[in-house]
């Protein structure tokens, strides 16, 4: 007889459970106050860096003399000439000074076309008048016809294409500026290859004019003959009647080329008035501060 014996296995008691830590309250306060870490971020500093102005140091002063020519209507004579009116009657004088450090090619082609051989804007007229805006002078074409002709050997402004040259505004009254997007000299004269930006425009106020921000170079001011600028300014122009402007605007939009030699006598001064005389300012000891606002 087999005898069957029944081991049975004995396993060790599971461990105890941990037993509870009972801590006063008091005491967990003062455990999370003495484990708490502060963490100290760096302060931020709100002072930015300051915005460099542009630099509107006046380098050089040119005048010119604004003259009417009365007699103009009755000998049609222009360029050379006019320069020479028997019975000119003076406007006044207005003193530019440029800032040089800014734009130096700007102001190198200007002085230039004020102080060369021949004063390049002498005798010239003065195009478009905006009343209490701008008005325009220095537009190119032929001398006989009151028009500018630069030499041929001016420097060509590379500046047009730079943004640095566009930072100044037309703020207030008697900005000067190189007209760029309001130029408005012939196609096929812009097209030579030795064209050359010489228009120019000074701005008559009271306000400013941001419209001619951004695409137009400013590159100096009036610091004499506010007083001949409003004076031009109040000069009468041409002003087409609304029908004339309707009728204007149909033959530009059917393609009619005469539309634009139209308009071209639009804004024009009723008065002969032109550049009588221009030169640069010699300045031993100016009084003026050397830059402006």
């Amino acid at each position: 007889m087999t005898t069957t014996t029944t081991t049975t296995a004995t396993l060790p008691p599971y461990p105890p459970p941990p037993t509870k830590l009972h801590l006063p309250r008091r005491s967990l306060l003062f455990l999370s106050a003495t484990t708490t870490t502060t963490l100290s971020l760096p302060s931020l500093s709100t002072a930015s860096p300051p915005i460099k102005q542009p630099d509107t140091t006046i380098t050089d002063r040119v005048f010119m003399d604004f003259s009417i020519c009365p007699s103009y209507f009755q000998t049609r004579t222009l360029g050379s000439d006019l320069a020479s009116c028997p019975d000119s009657e003076l406007v006044g004088r207005i003193v530019l000074g440029l800032y040089g450090n800014l734009v130096p090619i700007t102001v190198s082609n200007f002085k230039a076309m004020c102080t060369g051989a021949s004063g390049y804007y002498k005798g010239t007229l003065i195009q478009k008048i905006f009343p209490g805006r701008y008005f325009m002078a220095g537009r190119q074409g032929r001398r006989d016809k009151g028009e500018v002709k630069p030499p041929v050997n001016l420097v060509r402004n590379t500046e047009s294409v730079e943004p640095k040259a566009f930072e100044l505004g037309h703020t207030k009254g008697g900005v000067l500026s190189l007209c760029l997007s309001e130029n408005d000299d012939e196609d096929d004269i812009k097209l030579d290859p030795d064209y050359h930006n010489v228009e120019f425009m000074i701005t008559t106020g009271p306000g400013p004019c941001p419209d001619l921000d951004g695409r137009n170079i400013v590159f100096g001011s009036v610091l004499e003959g506010m007083d001949v600028v409003a004076n031009i300014s109040s000069i009468l122009t041409y002003k087409p009647g609304e029908r004339v402007r309707q009728y204007n605007d149909f033959a530009e939009f059917i393609g009619d080329e005469r539309a634009k030699s139209a308009r071209a006598i639009w804004d024009r001064p009723q008065k002969t008035l032109y550049i009588s005389n221009c030169g640069e300012v010699k300045v031993t000891k100016p009084t003026l501060s050397p830059s402006l606002p």
